[in-house]
């Protein structure tokens, strides 16, 4: 696949934007009904990923959603990540000065606790410490959003952004990061971009493990010679993110609902409960383009209360507490986000053992076990 669209980029605003991934119609991925409605009413949408070939900025096509009410809690790995960030930055020198501003994320949680524990004031206009952790990605206009957060950083201070690398998002094929509501999937190269256009630069990079590849970004104004740590993210991402490398994420996506579909359907008949952990937005399009349905996933738990009662969106399968979970014994549990693997192992440990954290081939699920001796996930 690698049709040209007519619409201009959201970053540079100019193109040509090449079609990399399309999955059809799907709902929204934020809008969870109730239990009670009927499945038939939830409204579907074109979701698609584009590629521009002037900057780079792999980008949602087109977004006719209405973004709902945040309805996730912060997990454990968010939280240790974000004071791993943190500790990163402040080592490096980078927390310098008296003042934080911090620019929201819907996926919750905040670093400004860890941040003002360091003596910094927050504060609503410029500072000298901005934090941007996955907020951009939610901004329809990402030239716009950028300059936004330049004007919010004061002079010698220094804006830290945190993405989900797309790097990350090609090599392990997780294609289903790909949702309403996320309009852009950052490269190091395409984030420079958008930051020289607003008038800085990266200087600094670190890399952590979580969703499969995370990267902080340090930039500052003006233009400035990067780091040797942001030379290795940018080298190591040479080559490999063009758009015959980001169009394999279709390939992925067919391959693995495929791989599903048969797994569950071989669990059924052999006469197994399977259930799922996490009703993550990315369970959404996976769910959707497997065909899954309550026949083959009894239910879908979630720690976030405001989650419980409702269903999968597109689907009858129910959300329900993580007791609901365990109490139900059930056979299979399909993990849909493995970065949660160490906190659901502790917090049900009925469950071991009935952990799936990858499903490549039917019959042939990743497990736990396999998983912390370092299996592949998607």
């Amino acid at each position: 696949m690698n049709t040209d669209t007519k619409r201009a980029c959201r970053g540079c605003g100019r193109g040509p934007l090449h079609r990399v991934l399309d999955l059809g119609r799907m709902p929204a991925a934020d809008d969870f009904p109730l239990v009670s409605t009927p499945v038939d009413t939830d409204a579907v949408y074109p979701l698609a990923m584009e590629l521009c070939g002037r900057c780079g900025l792999a980008q949602l096509a087109e977004d006719a959603t209405t973004p709902a009410e945040p309805k996730a809690v912060e997990s454990l790995a968010l939280r240790k990540q974000a004071a791993d960030a943190v500790a990163c930055a402040a080592a490096a020198g980078w927390l310098r000065g008296g003042t934080v501003r911090e620019f929201a994320s819907p996926h919750g949680g905040s670093w400004l606790p860890l941040i003002t524990a360091r003596g910094f004031t927050p504060v609503e206009g410029a500072a000298d410490v901005v934090v941007d952790c996955f907020g951009l990605m939610h901004e329809p206009d990402q030239r716009s959003a950028f300059a936004q957060r330049a004007i919010a950083t004061r002079p010698g201070g220094v804006l830290l952004v945190q993405f989900h690398s797309l790097r990350a998002i090609v090599a392990g094929s997780q294609w289903n990061c790909l949702r309403h509501g996320h309009f852009a999937y950052y490269s190091m190269s395409a984030l420079w971009t958008l930051l020289y256009s607003a008038g800085m630069s990266p200087v600094a990079a670190w890399e952590f493990d979580l969703y499969g590849g995370t990267v902080l970004v340090a930039a500052v104004h003006g233009f400035t010679q990067p780091q040797q740590s942001l030379r290795r993210v940018l080298s190591a991402e040479a080559h490999t993110l063009g758009a015959v490398r980001v169009a394999d994420l279709q390939k992925a996506a067919d391959r693995q609902a495929r791989s599903l579909r048969g797994w569950l359907e071989a669990e059924s008949a052999a006469g197994s409960t399977v259930c799922a952990y996490g009703a993550a937005s990315r369970a959404v399009a996976l769910f959707s383009l497997a065909g899954a349905h309550r026949g083959l996933v009894r239910a879908v738990a979630d720690a976030a209360p405001a989650k419980q009662g409702r269903r999968m969106p597109g689907t009858a399968i129910p959300i329900i507490a993580p007791a609901e979970l365990v109490a139900m014994r059930p056979d299979r549990v399909l993990l849909t986000l493995p970065d949660l693997l160490p906190e659901v192992s502790v917090s049900c440990p009925e469950l071991d053992g009935a952990w799936v954290v990858d499903v490549d081939e039917p019959g042939a699920p990743d497990t736990e076990a396999e998983h912390r001796q370092g299996g592949a996930t998607v």
